[in-house]
């Protein structure tokens, strides 16, 4: 679908300017190209680059080192005009000069050079457009750049696309951190496979015990562990010549931290448990003194310590997980808590790496309006020191707006005072034709609902949250109707059309998901909804729906196998339930509709689930009368990256008069350490049918999540959907599951 687009034209030169160096003429190269330092990686690449484009202009292609051409392009040199990454673009006679600050610098500068005088606009992977020409001729240019920050990185999708990843001058951890090692290292550097049966003191206590697990946290005080950890750090910067930063940083997991006396005492002085982390992380930057040490605050770190400062070879990669993104970080009460500590630690550290998030991790391919938070954003990480910035996003082929978001960001991440509409117009224009006034309405329309409701959006979102505000059927309505605008303008160019479809995907589905939680008036249009969403995405490419990898054609399966099911043969559609044990917080608000409305809850837990932390249910439901059946089903939620384990077991008990019950069914479910989202029924089978009123279900939970598991030592979840009770035949000991 990324067709390159090109526009017959006779010159690339404004009229208004005058030639200073002719690169092509008539479709023969008019100039040669000098290497100062023919080994340097990044001048080879630079050259790369400025030839494929000016070939794809052109037809021709420069040669290098001819002697037989008067005209110069001379790539590389050192620049102090520059900071690194940063370039210097001199054209003045014969002679086109891109010198670099550092790192990347000439390559950067030919990007630049590209983009900016010879008409080379990148929108996405493998989709440019460029103005063809026989003859490039280039105006006088004195250009300096120096990025706003030193490493620039983002999980677009585009990433692989190695013209891309350069041309938005994106970092690759790869090419930065020693041994791949970049976050959540605890584990690697010291395995609890290797050391927690042998060694638990090693590892965090936790509600009193030593509790060592893939994601338990080191127990930081123990002089045993700085020296293990010491030891494998140098032999990795051993083995990986030139590589001079390295992560240190805690598993993933919240309040997993060590409350041993010791580490409890550093924490409470320090104000935090970043304390004991950064102590721990300067004494690392003190046995390499030539050596950096990348480390997170998330989480439960996340708020500076009150004594101890961190090194300058100790970076601070500070997180804003838990932050809503509906407005700017400095106007809601998530956003002002981590400015105060993104404050608190450009204070005491001038080397800070901001990991910010602009993703829906349970709802990838869902609506994500966030695009007027962006600069004021960034433009508050540069004011408070930081030096690097990750953008977590579009990691996924049909997330929203991926390749517009991924755009923005990048050139925000470069300069951050730019036009904003600018970029997002010159995008648009570029890259949706005909089609882009439609599709810029829909945006602009997304983002003032959104504001006007004042609902919260957040990295765990759900469209259905937002069914009463940006996505209410009136606003759907809308919306719907400019994709249908924008559809008819491209129509007769399918590579337009597919662009189209590609941002329309994520409206799709959340219809969809909406359309889950009502009752069903036209059920054949709504499969016919499924079926077309499922068809665009395989069309398109699109691989998972969330971050845990759920399938577009495996949800559009199950979609018509969960929720468009025929329920009329279920016993328990409306009954009455008396929950005798009260589930957890404001789940016990609808605990007692939820569990037989007939609807059925979706990946994530924002609806229809009902939960408990940390203990059992019990629950009753009254069919009103004595009814005959022969199975009864409760329908349950796996999804390990939320804390929601399946329970250990589930006892399935009937009674006709509720004061004596019999046991109709037991289901023990196995241990589940896959991290994909399921659904899994705990089932139980009568041989020959029982005639009662009453069933009575208890749900016996795993208590602590296990030592495997992100919350270790902490209260597990589990959620609980509708409970039928029907009369069928067959193998019930199959399940529904969502894998990757």
């Amino acid at each position: 679908m990324n067709r390159i687009i090109t526009l017959c034209c006779l010159l690339v030169l404004p009229l208004a300017a005058k030639a200073q160096i002719t690169l092509v003429e008539d479709g023969k190269p008019a100039a040669e190209i000098i290497l100062t330092d023919p080994d340097n990686a990044a001048d080879q690449r630079a050259a790369e680059l400025l030839n494929l484009f000016v070939e794809r202009i052109s037809g021709a292609v420069l040669p290098f080192s001819a002697d037989s051409l008067k005209a110069k392009v001379i790539i590389g040199g050192a620049t102090d005009a520059a900071s690194e990454d940063g370039f210097l673009i001199e054209c003045a006679g014969d002679t086109l000069r891109i010198l670099s600050g550092g790192g990347k610098g000439s390559v950067y500068g030919a990007v630049t050079l590209l983009e900016r005088y010879m008409g080379v606009s990148y929108y996405a992977k493998d989709t440019y457009t460029l103005t063809e020409s026989s003859t490039i001729e280039l105006p006088a240019i004195s250009l300096t750049e120096s990025p706003a920050f030193r490493h620039r990185q983002t999980y677009s999708y585009g990433n692989d696309d190695p013209v891309y990843r350069d041309w938005f001058r994106l970092k690759d951890p790869q090419e930065v951190f020693a041994a791949g090692l970049w976050v959540h290292t605890f584990n690697p550097l010291l395995p609890s496979e290797q050391y927690g049966e042998t060694h638990p003191e090693y590892y965090a206590l936790i509600n009193g015990e030593r509790r060592p697990g893939r994601h338990s946290q080191w127990c930081l005080t123990n002089p045993e562990v700085f020296e293990i950890v010491a030891a494998r750090i140098d032999s990795i910067f051993q083995a990986n010549p030139g590589m001079k930063t390295i992560s240190v940083s805690q598993n993933d997991g919240n309040d997993t931290y060590c409350t041993c006396p010791e580490c409890k005492a550093v924490d409470e002085y320090e104000g935090s448990p970043s304390g004991n982390l950064i102590r721990f992380m300067n004494k690392l930057a003190e046995r390499f003194p030539d050596k950096e040490f990348s480390t997170l605050a998330y989480l439960y770190s996340v708020q500076p310590p009150q004594h101890v400062k961190p090194l300058p070879n100790v970076n601070i990669m500070l997180c804003d997980i838990d932050c809503r993104r509906e407005v700017p970080l400095t106007e809601n009460e998530s956003g002002k808590e981590f400015m105060k500590a993104l404050e608190g630690w450009g204070k005491i550290s001038n080397n800070i790496f901001v990991w910010d998030y602009g993703i829906n991790f349970d709802n990838l391919v869902s609506p994500f309006p966030n695009f007027h938070i962006l600069q004021p954003n960034m433009l508050e990480f540069k004011k408070n020191g930081a030096t690097m910035l990750f953008e977590q996003v579009n990691g996924n082929r049909g997330t929203d707006f991926a390749e517009l978001r991924a755009y923005v960001i990048a050139k925000l991440m470069w300069d951050p005072e730019q036009d904003v509409e600018a970029l997002i117009d010159e995008f648009m224009e570029g890259y949706y034709g005909e089609a882009a006034r439609y599709i810029k309405a829909y945006q602009l329309s997304l983002r003032n609902s959104m504001l006007v409701s004042h609902i919260p959006l957040w990295i765990y979102d759900s469209p259905i949250s937002h069914k009463e505000g940006m996505l209410s059927a009136p606003m759907l309505h809308l919306y719907d109707s400019l994709f249908d605008k924008a559809e008819a303008a491209v129509a007769c160019d399918q590579d337009l059309l597919d662009r189209v479809w590609l941002s329309r995907l994520p409206l799709q589905y959340s219809e969809l998901e909406i359309a889950r939680t009502e009752p069903i008036e036209d059920r054949e249009a709504l499969r016919e909804k499924v079926l077309t969403f499922k068809d665009h995405c395989e069309r398109l490419g699109v691989e998972a729906l969330t971050e845990r990898g759920i399938d577009p054609s495996f949800y559009c399966d199950q979609y018509l196998e969960r929720y468009l099911a025929d329920d009329s043969g279920n016993l328990a559609l409306g009954a009455k339930v008396t929950l005798k044990k009260a589930p957890t917080g404001r789940y016990a608000e609808f605990g007692e509709t939820a569990l037989t409305d007939g609807l059925y809850g979706g990946s994530t837990f924002v609806e229809s689930w009902v939960g408990w932390e940390g203990t059992n249910a019990d629950i009753i439901i009254d069919l009103g009368e004595e009814k005959t059946f022969n199975c009864i089903e409760a329908d349950f939620l796996h999804q390990l990256g939320a804390w929601i384990l399946l329970p250990e077991s589930v006892f399935f008990l009937v009674s006709p008069d509720e004061t004596s019950y019999k046991l109709f069914g037991v289901h023990e479910f196995e241990e589940d350490r896959d991290l994909a989202v399921k659904f899994k029924k705990a089932t139980a089978v009568s041989k020959e049918p029982v005639t009662a009123r009453f069933v009575r279900v208890h749900v016996f939970g795993v208590g602590l999540c296990p030592d495997w598991h992100y919350g270790v030592g902490h209260p597990a979840w589990f959620f609980l959907d509708e409970i039928t009770v029907s009369n069928r035949t067959g193998d019930f000991s199959t399940t529904l599951e969502m894998t990757d």
